[in-house]
């Protein structure tokens, strides 16, 4: 279903440069090209994508051409972040995506074209509490006459918000209310578009050290069917180990007690977005997909990217006190203790009978909260409205 949207605050002579450094493999790029295809489709804007991975890239985008340096899609003009290939004119806006760094040659060119710039320094989701007081803040450059600004998404208001398309709750809504469109969407992953009786279905999206197998122990022996819906590549030890072969196959099914693991392609992402919507739970990782499940209005929980010396721990608690401030105190102490255990790893403490009793205030939660997320000004709105100003 495709919704016409509405004539934007932008101009659409702005140019767009978006470097991308492809780090954990689909979280930063992800991030990079949901914005890129938004600033085209809701602002009009022209925008070139700079990625150094394309396989990546083509995971969740599959018509990407790895032997192209150049490309289009979705409107956006791809191209491959090489040294051979950044003899270009300078955007007028040039976005650094999770301080990837900019290559010195095209930095010194923003200072020959005769124009301003603006710089930004796109940054990692936070829900610290520091991140409202610097965003925005100014970053001169050393030597040349530059500035970078620094641009945190965030779920307060005085940050950048989150990337949020302005037609995804009518289409979240459209999916969820027609059962051609659900029957449509599992038939093209070899799956029954009708769950069984009681049957529970989760995505599984995680980092290769999260506690899978204590998961799969617990939906086995379980007394209600889960279907457990895994990437090819992900969890691949896991659930060879489980299951006493190697199970690497895209498409093939597991099975063991009350639970069925299925291995899916990786989908691009309008698909993937059905899957969250389609979901009874979903366990997602690092950044894109973290903040889609939230949007999706599901129950879930996050396996945050892990950094040197614990310094993820600080960003995943202060996601969890204001994801669980609307909850009862019991729900919310589920959620905590079982999303702290599997970002630790200890299997001895993932409850997931405990987490699940809580399945109906977990729901309910899920879907007042996307739609919280939802109301609120996007990502890719707030970057526009902020370069425009600076472009003054």
């Amino acid at each position: 279903m495709h919704l016409r949207q509405e004539t934007s605050i932008s101009d659409p002579s702005t140019s767009w440069d978006i470097f991308c450094a492809v780090i954990d493999n689909y979280g930063d790029i992800g991030v990079c090209w949901r914005l890129a295809r938004q600033l085209v489709a809701e602002h009009g804007l022209k925008v070139r994508l700079w990625s150094d991975n394309l396989s990546s890239f083509k995971k969740i985008c599959p018509e990407i051409d790895l032997d192209a340096s150049v490309q289009f899609s979705r409107g956006v003009e791809i191209r491959l972040w090489a040294e051979g290939n950044l003899a270009v004119m300078p955007a007028d806006i040039v976005v650094e995506a999770f301080a990837c760094e900019l290559p010195q040659a095209y930095v010194a060119a923003m200072t020959n074209t005769g124009r301003k710039h603006v710089w930004i320094n796109l940054e990692y989701l936070s829900s610290e509490s520091w991140v409202a007081s610097h965003h925005g803040h100014a970053s001169p450059h050393p030597r040349l006459p530059l500035t970078k600004y620094f641009f945190f998404p965030g779920f307060a208001q005085n940050t950048g918000g989150l990337i949020v398309e302005k037609d995804l709750a009518a289409r979240r809504a459209y999916f969820l209310a027609n059962s051609k469109e659900q029957r449509d969407f599992w038939e093209s992953l070899g799956l029954s578009s009708t769950a069984s009786k009681d049957e529970i279905r989760i995505s599984l999206f995680c980092y290769e050290k999260a506690p899978a197998l204590s998961l799969f122990s617990a939906w086995s022996e379980g007394s209600y069917p889960v279907l457990c819906m895994i990437p090819e590549g992900v969890a691949t030890r896991q659930v060879s180990d489980f299951f006493g072969r190697p199970c690497a196959g895209m498409g093939n099914l597991y099975k063991k007690g009350s639970l069925t693991v299925r291995v899916l392609p990786f989908l691009e992402q309008d698909s993937y977005d059905k899957l969250l919507w389609g979901c009874d739970f979903n366990f997602v990782r690092g950044e894109d997909s973290f903040v889609r499940a939230q949007l999706a209005g599901r129950p879930m929980v996050w396996q945050i990217y892990p950094q040197e010396g614990g310094a993820h721990w600080p960003k995943l608690e202060a996601f969890l006190d204001i994801y669980c401030s609307g909850l009862p105190l019991s729900s919310s102490s589920a959620v905590k203790v079982f999303t702290e255990a599997w970002n630790s790893g200890e299997a001895g403490v993932l409850n997931w009978e405990n987490l699940w009793s809580h399945r109906a205030v977990l729901e309910s939660h899920a879907i007042e909260w996307a739609n919280h997320l939802i109301k609120k000004e996007d990502l890719a709105t707030s970057l526009v409205l902020f370069c425009n100003n600076k472009l003054k």
